[in-house]
């Protein structure tokens, strides 16, 4: 019997590398994509919208893939939807994000945002057109039976800026039967075309907050009849810089930034209250927790020395909890390894860690994930600004390299976690590498990929 297994497992992969297309032909095919791809980021690009009401960027995305023949399930958290191409196991999902930033987009660009007062200023009008061209290549590959066994999922999120959608499309059941993912993000400030990513923490954990500061207000000439909110938020605000500096270890990494402060409206008023806010950000959840913890505890007790009270509000309906980004140790090193078989060995390089934060984080904690960087930086292009800028701009003659990652990914991980066949599956895993269309089958979850996201209540 194991002689027949033997057997059968080395026909199968006899047949994936006999009919699998292969990272040079891909890379290939992503080249010729190049035009349709930008022509799609520019669409994209005109109709940035916020996050859960992505009606006209769902429209665009339903229309492609219904031109594509490929199937989709529609809505996962209001705006989002995923697609299905092949069949059967191993089941992998590809991941993009589609909203856009509240910015304004100075004029001079051609393809200008046509909805005032928002922008693609993070590159999701990229990430999405990038996938869709990965989309189609594996789309045809399929119909010519060029893909192995297996089932590849496209994943479209909204509210990524903020809505924790990844997480209400996890909640939803997006992520069922599938056993790994990956996605990619634009970065300016790496070398355009180079691929970034690392086993662990890529991306940090993020909370924001606003403090009330309040006390009595009166006539600025007569202080002594008042208590000044505006002083007890001042020593607050100074005290609070020296969490990071004197409370956590010079050897770990954390941020706590107070970014907007608002108090009265005259020049001879003291205000009856200050409201200030701003943002922690680390990256295990741990580090994240302790500076929330004395943040808690020193609002109340610094302000009350001037007379004051404080409350802290951690706006977790607005703007929830992003936990860090984990990379899985497996998938970022294939990630980095199909990188480097698709680019060159100089094109794949192990990322340094971002205080930014990112929703994919949640995907990471269900099952095994990798999040990669692709480099845009290009000053001939303009491409040096940085991301959330009204003056970013992405280099779009690295699309087709995000094409042909995302398309490699997906290929090289069916053919490197197939599901070896037992002797009564054989002939039906044989002509699965053929099968086009529909949803994968259902599979187990791995134990330590459990449902393990942090509640409000835990916050």
């Amino acid at each position: 019997m194991s002689a027949l297994l033997l057997a059968v497992t080395a026909a199968l992969a006899a047949v994936l590398q006999a009919q699998s297309l292969s990272p040079e032909e891909i890379f290939k095919r992503s080249e010729a994509l190049q035009s349709w791809v930008i022509e799609q980021r520019r669409e994209f690009h005109k109709t940035p919208e916020p996050g859960f009401t992505e009606y006209k960027t769902r429209s665009r995305i339903m229309r492609f893939l219904e031109s594509q023949h490929i199937m989709y399930r529609y809505p996962f958290a209001k705006t989002g939807l995923v697609a299905y191409i092949g069949s059967g196991k191993p089941v992998v999902a590809l991941r993009t994000d589609l909203d856009g930033l509240p910015i304004l987009e100075p004029d001079g660009v051609p393809y200008k945002s046509q909805n005032d007062g928002w922008m693609h200023a993070c590159g999701h009008d990229g990430h999405m057109a990038m996938l869709l061209g990965a989309a189609k290549l594996l789309k045809e590959a399929s119909d010519q039976g060029e893909l192995p066994p297996g089932s590849i999922r496209i994943v479209f999120q909204p509210a990524e800026e903020g809505g924790a959608g990844g997480d209400l499309m996890i909640r939803e059941g997006a992520l069922e039967d599938i056993e790994a993912a990956f996605a990619m993000h634009v970065m300016p400030h790496l070398s355009s075309g180079s691929i970034h990513t690392r086993p662990g923490t890529i991306m940090a954990g993020a909370l924001s907050f606003r403090v009330t500061v309040r006390g009595r207000g009166g006539h600025a000439a007569m202080p002594h009849l008042n208590i000044d909110p505006v002083v007890a938020a001042a020593g607050l605000i100074s005290a609070l810089q020296t969490v990071v500096s004197r409370e956590t270890s010079p050897l770990g990494s954390g941020v706590l930034s107070i970014t907007m402060l608002r108090a009265g409206d005259a020049y001879n008023v003291i205000p009856d209250e200050v409201v200030f806010g701003g943002t922690i950000r680390g990256l295990t959840h741990e580090h994240l927790m302790f500076m929330k913890r004395r943040l808690e505890e020193m609002a109340p007790a610094v302000v009350a020395g001037y007379g004051c009270n404080a409350t802290v509000d951690w706006r977790l309906e607005e703007q929830p909890y992003y936990p860090p980004t984990v990379n899985d140790e497996r998938m970022a090193t294939f990630a980095l390894q199909t990188a480097a078989t698709l680019l060159g060995t100089d094109q794949s390089q192990i990322a340094e860690p971002l205080m930014t934060g990112e929703d994919f984080a949640f995907f990471c904690r269900q099952v095994p994930c990798a999040l990669l960087f692709l480099g845009i930086r290009n000053e001939s292009a303009g491409s040096v600004h940085a991301l959330h800028s009204p003056k970013f701009t992405l280099d779009e003659s690295v699309l087709h390299k995000g094409v042909a990652m995302h398309a490699t990914l997906a290929v090289e991980y069916l053919k490197t976690f197939a599901v070896a066949p037992d002797a009564s599956s054989a002939k039906a895993s044989a002509s699965a590498a053929t099968t086009t269309g529909g949803g994968g089958a259902a599979g187990d979850d791995e134990d330590e990929y459990d449902d393990d996201r942090v509640s409000k209540d835990e916050l």
